[in-house]
């Protein structure tokens, strides 16, 4: 029998997942927290919606909750209604978002007296690869709850890497969006460098696109100079957070991160500007801001 699937978070990414969970024959339950309008054609294809995060954990086996950070996440488990309510010895409850380990570890012990499992696996790739089913994920788990987890995970995910006990993944994914929000901030700084010096970001994109630098977050930044702010389909607020997880942690490791910091405050004053709704490719209107140069074409 095939486990009973519950999933929380139906939004840009989750719509996917739980779209090849049904897809893929698993049972569905789902709460549908805001936009309804997402969930339906999950509705009309299997799954069962109820009311509360309980019941969603009360009828099922493993739980995805796929929500913006920790805040998020512990209103989920530990709220109103919440998870833990629901839950059962046995159950699994699997955090796809991108949350910070100290509070990851927090729910990971708070649940463990009562027999539940929290295991972290967040996300890479875009909303595209969820509703295709390609999406990778970096799981923290024991190696008894990762084998229990993996079919499903395999659902809507090309790539199911194991990276270590409970509480790697999320490291690993903040590791992983340190190095991506590093190398969008600082391609958002050079096409303002190269269009005040007079050289012209397109000419640099030539020289990258052939070399060793070339990527796809280059890629995605150049694409607003075709009208395209949203090739990288990440809010800028919620890379805003990740880099301030990521500082966090290297605080907490006793460790200096002056990269991180710097990016981090890349973000944190594109935000200010307002551009913290966008998506993260507008870190180049803000650069425009900045420093005092018209960008891109309009």
């Amino acid at each position: 029998m095939a486990q009973r699937i519950g999933f929380i978070g139906i939004g840009l990414m989750g719509h996917g997942m739980a779209k090849n969970l049904v897809a893929k024959g698993f049972p569905l339950t789902l709460r549908v927290h805001r936009n309804r309008s997402s969930a339906q054609d999950l509705l009309d294809a299997g799954a069962t919606e109820v009311a509360t995060n309980a019941l969603v954990a009360k009828n099922s086996d493993i739980v995805f909750v796929c929500v913006t950070g920790s805040p998020q996440v512990e209103e989920v488990v530990f709220g109103n209604h919440g998870l833990c309510e629901g839950a059962r010895e046995g159950l699994i409850v699997v955090d796809c978002s991108t949350s910070e380990p100290d509070s990851t570890r927090r729910i990971r012990e708070q649940l463990e007296p009562a027999g539940v499992k929290f295991v972290d696996a967040p996300l890479t790739r875009t909303p595209k690869e969820a509703e295709e089913g390609r999406l990778n994920t970096m799981v923290g788990a024991d190696a008894a709850t990762f084998a229990t987890i993996k079919p499903a995970l395999e659902a809507f995910c090309e790539n199911v890497f194991h990276v270590g006990p409970p509480g790697s993944g999320h490291i690993v994914k903040l590791l992983n969006n340190f190095i991506a929000m590093t190398i969008a901030a600082a391609s958002a700084e050079a096409f303002a460098a190269a269009t005040r010096a007079g050289v012209g970001a397109d000419k640099l994109a030539q020289v990258i696109g052939a070399g060793a630098v070339n990527n796809g977050i280059f890629q995605a930044m150049y694409k607003t100079f075709s009208g395209d702010l949203a090739a990288l389909k990440f809010a800028l607020d919620n890379a805003r957070k990740d880099m301030r997880y990521y500082t966090h942690l290297t605080e907490g490791l006793a460790m200096p991160s002056p990269i991180g910091d710097a990016v981090h405050q890349c973000f944190v004053q594109a935000s200010a500007l307002g551009f913290g709704a966008s998506f993260v490719p507008s870190l180049v209107e803000a650069q425009e801001k900045l420093a005092g140069v018209k960008i891109l074409p309009r």
